[in-house]
């Protein structure tokens, strides 16, 4: 998974700045790792200059595989609880796609193939369910 890192001119960017958005981002979406291609993350000051609550906006937008950017924003008075609080909610919003994938697919659907065993279970469950229909058909 690619993590970009962005700011406005109110932030100051640094390479500990990134390091550390990168690693929390990493750290909180993990397990994704394989079904992720991309996460892009701007922070930014919405007040610049001037002091006010909830003023540092992180917004992040995760790319999954196959599927539309999901994107999400948080707003908080320092910048570690904004980038917390973005990482947490795009962890909820890709648990609820991957969630909804597993629904359709009756349960088989695995973040990064962990479940494949059960994958082909179902398939040869499948296979075995086609044949007596096939052959139920036919006599």
């Amino acid at each position: 998974m690619q993590i970009q890192v962005n700011s406005d001119n109110h932030i100051e960017s640094s390479i500990r700045l990134e390091e550390w958005v990168r690693t929390t981002v990493e750290s909180t979406l993990e397990r994704y790792d394989e079904d992720i291609t991309r996460v892009e993350v701007h922070i930014g000051d919405e007040n610049g200059d001037k002091p006010g609550p909830h003023d540092i906006r992180c917004q992040m937008e995760a790319r999954p595989k196959g599927h539309q950017p999901i994107s999400v924003t948080h707003k908080a008075d320092s910048l570690d609880q904004a980038v917390d609080g973005a990482a947490l909610k795009l962890d909820h919003a890709l648990d609820h796609l991957f969630g909804k994938l597993r629904s359709k697919r009756g349960g088989v659907y695995s973040i990064s193939g962990a479940n494949s065993r059960n994958t082909d279970q179902t398939d040869a469950l499948l296979q075995e369910e086609f044949l007596e229909n096939d052959q139920a058909r036919q006599g």
